[in-house]
């Protein structure tokens, strides 16, 4: 039986553009596709489940090889009749007495001004085993939770309402491996992942150190909608021709012995002046 290939992806990312390339390259090697939480998004690698794994940042990187991919918004999410519904985006100054359903180190810009650890005042989180039941206590107005607008929208309810928060880091999501089990699948994958054709994707995707240092350079800036940047633009045969013609042209011009240029009665002038009248008809 023909060896697997494994993808993890944590919440929120989504795979599917990516492993549709992979099946119809390579259909000899069964794709294995699963989704994890944050805290097992790099176990999985660790442990063998997964061959490469769609993060989301920070992670530790010990070991692992690691390639940015792109941004993620975030938001806060709160129950539907909150006054954030009528805004279009959120400070968090805005945000600052309110509740929030997080560890607060897991967003510190909103920890940095949050009445509530300010004073003391903050209270214990209910019992929330999930992001489900996250969603259920906003829903009900207990508190806010600040996340990445993919979580958002995955967990989302008829009764919360987000909005893009302006003044908190966006998340990045990547693809991670670990580097000394580098495979030729692993670069293949790396190579759809950047957009590579199926011919240029093998030859071209490099070690994994080439693709780690040349990820930022490779890719450009970052996009939030998931998919891979455009690779840089290559000359066109045109380019090199119109560059080979005008070189002709200025060799040629030096050449040529210098004229001198006429120049007018009027002191200064560099350029002939116009006649007004000329292609005037006469009046006479």
């Amino acid at each position: 039986m023909p060896v697997s290939f494994s993808i993890a992806f944590v919440a929120g990312v989504t795979p599917t553009k990516w492993t549709r390339i992979w099946n119809d390259r390579r259909a000899d090697v069964p794709l294995t596709v699963f989704r994890t939480e944050s805290p097992e998004q790099i176990a999985v690698l660790h442990d063998g489940r997964a061959d490469i794994s769609l993060v989301r940042l920070p992670i530790d990187d010990t070991n692992l090889s690691v390639i940015n991919l792109y941004n993620e918004i975030p938001v806060v999410v709160a129950s539907k009749d909150h006054e954030i519904e009528q805004a279009e985006t959120v400070l968090l100054a805005d945000l600052a007495g309110e509740h929030l359903l997080q560890n607060p180190d897991d967003v510190p810009e909103w920890r940095d001004v949050a009445d509530e650890v300010r004073d003391g005042s903050r209270r214990a989180l209910p019992p929330m085993r999930d992001l489900d039941e996250t969603m259920e206590q906003v829903a009900a107005g207990v508190g806010i939770i600040i996340v990445p607008h993919s979580i958002a929208r995955l967990y989302g309810r008829k009764d919360v309402v987000s909005r893009p928060v302006t003044d908190v880091a966006d998340t990045q999501i990547a693809l991670a491996w670990i580097t000394r089990e580098t495979t030729d699948d692993i670069e293949e994958f790396i190579g759809i992942v950047r957009g590579r054709s199926k011919a240029s994707s093998r030859t071209d995707a490099g070690t994994a150190a080439d693709a780690t240092a040349s990820a930022e350079d490779d890719e450009g800036p970052a996009r939030s909608d998931g998919r891979p940047s455009k690779p840089p633009r290559k000359p066109k045969k045109t380019d090199k021709a119109k560059a080979a013609a005008k070189a002709i042209r200025v060799a040629a011009a030096k050449a040529k012995p210098a004229v001198r240029k006429k120049t007018e009665n009027s002191p200064g002038r560099t350029r002939p002046t116009k006649n007004p009248n000329k292609g005037k008809s006469r009046g006479r």
